[in-house]
């Protein structure tokens, strides 16, 4: 199942979700190196976000990376500058490839827009940083000692999805299945993919992540969900012309 376009029109310009996307793209192209060499990996390791240094606090040292055993040695780190915490925000705006971001900036101008509306430009953006942020702890939580970089906007954007499933349950989602374009219910896709995430575990998908961003987004949400939906209806009230 692959999603083509919601079926929920919104009244705004999602200038938050556009600006996300475009940072994206330009550190994809612009800044992060391509391919799979050793630029490219001494880059991930550099900035991207990894469980073992974020479990102890430090970069990882040679001969953690070159060993993938998260044990302090007392060594100096590979890059010792690099600070840990800032590399768990600056994950969520590096990719594996073309196809990875591809797929998940698409499922974010699909239903970040309809999110965005909901929450308002500012709380949108806080709200797509936290979720974010509690993905990449659960990858954490679940894997202290791996020495993977983790990369992707997935985790933050699975938190779009659990707000969206929240909001939206029966909107339509135009879906791309089996050769036919078919109108799914929100909390039909949206629960398949959620579902999904358990059935590809494996190793250099951080699944963990999708699921604690995903239920993140459900939680924030629910509690907010009437206030968010009144703030939808305003929107979309029929404007009155004066003469």
């Amino acid at each position: 199942m692959f999603p083509i376009r919601d079926l929920n029109p919104t009244r705004i310009r999602p200038i938050v979700t556009v600006l996300i996307i475009a940072a994206n793209i330009a550190v994809f192209f612009l800044w992060q190196p391509q391919g799979s060499g050793d630029q490219a990996e001494d880059f991930a390791y550099e900035h991207a976000a990894i469980a073992c240094e974020i479990t102890t606090g430090e970069p990882l040292t040679t001969e953690e990376r070159n060993t993938e055993s998260c044990r302090d040695t007392g060594e100096r780190g590979a890059f010792p500058d690099k600070n840990v915490w800032l590399a768990a925000v600056v994950s969520m705006f590096l990719h594996g490839g073309l196809i990875h971001i591809g797929g998940n900036m698409w499922f974010l101008w699909i239903f970040g827009n309809n999110v965005e509306e909901a929450f308002g430009g500012g709380s949108y953006l806080v709200f797509y940083l936290a979720t974010g942020l509690i993905a990449t702890g659960t990858f954490v939580a679940a894997n202290p000692e791996s020495t993977i970089p983790l990369v992707g906007a997935s985790g933050a954007i699975a938190g779009v999805l659990g707000a969206y499933l929240v909001l939206f349950p029966t909107h339509r989602v135009l879906t791309w299945f089996l050769f036919l374009f078919v109108p799914v219910p929100a909390l039909i896709f949206l629960g398949i993919w959620f579902l999904g995430q358990f059935g590809i575990q494996g190793e250099g998908i951080a699944w963990e992540a999708h699921a604690g961003g995903f239920i993140a987004g459900v939680l924030i949400t629910l509690p907010i969900r009437a206030r968010l939906l009144r703030r939808i209806e305003h929107l979309h009230r029929p404007q009155r012309i004066f003469m």
